[in-house]
């Protein structure tokens, strides 16, 4: 697999010279810019075949080609340098640009990388709320969804505990009990029919049972009455005087 090329992407990487700090001006920062050490340098620039033949910067007007020019200076802490593709010498397409800050050279960022970075750094942000707010969420088929903060824990923690009475079942697992019940009674049926016959049988069999009791119980008194008059009233004991 080849290596990537440092030229592929110079937003994330800056160069200096610090010999050249001390004496940089308008005058001298195209050629400290075009320093063979500096990777944002194109060696192939109309600036190169100005500087080889040891002419002037007024003759890129001329020439067709990529080329860098001073575009903003405030010395001694700022200088701004544009690169752009010359086609004549009233045509020309700005490609990028570079901003020399206390001698230090950075790449200024196009607006599609500002703007990829500055979604990037937002969709980042959200996907870490949203995950966050996950690990918060809790549930039980009994009770369904809530939140659960390590806020409320560490304020649990401080109150004193009170006993809770746990509820024996929850509205949800009443109606789904009940749900089921009606669905085996509706599989099932009972039968009453048997029940009513067999409750029948056993309250005719139990209906003669006092009519011999109370038999029983007048033959007994009737045995008792003649014993007592067979045998006559009590004697009477004499008196002692």
């Amino acid at each position: 697999m080849a290596g990537v090329d440092i030229r592929d992407n110079l937003l994330g990487i800056s160069w200096v010279d610090s010999s050249w700090i001390p004496i940089l001006n308008s005058g001298s920062v195209l050629d400290y810019f075009s320093e063979r050490s500096n990777p944002f340098y194109d060696r192939t620039c109309n600036n190169e075949v100005v500087k080889m033949q040891r002419l002037t910067l007024e003759h890129l007007n001329q020439m067709v080609g990529i080329e860098y020019i001073l575009l903003h200076a405030q010395e001694p802490i700022l200088f701004i340098i544009r690169k752009q593709q010359r086609q004549s010498p009233a045509q020309v397409i700005p490609l990028a640009d570079y901003y020399i800050i206390a001698g230090v050279i950075y790449q200024a960022p196009d607006l599609g990388s500002v703007i990829n970075s500055r979604v990037l750094t937002a969709v980042h942000g959200i996907q870490s709320a949203f995950d966050e707010a996950m690990s918060y969420c809790r549930y039980h088929p009994s009770k369904g969804y809530w939140w659960h903060f390590k806020d409320h824990e560490e304020q649990d923690k401080v109150r004193p505990k009170a006993k809770r009475k746990e509820e024996p079942s929850s509205i949800f697992q009443r109606q789904r009990v009940d749900a089921l019940l009606l669905d085996l009674r509706q599989k099932f049926p009972p039968k009453f029919v048997q029940v009513m016959r067999i409750l029948d049988q056993t309250k005719k069999e139990a209906e003669p049972v006092p009519e011999t009791v109370k038999s029983e119980e007048k033959e007994t008194t009737k045995n008792v009455q003649q014993t007592v008059s067979a045998k006559g009233p009590p004697e009477k004991r004499m008196r002692l005087q």
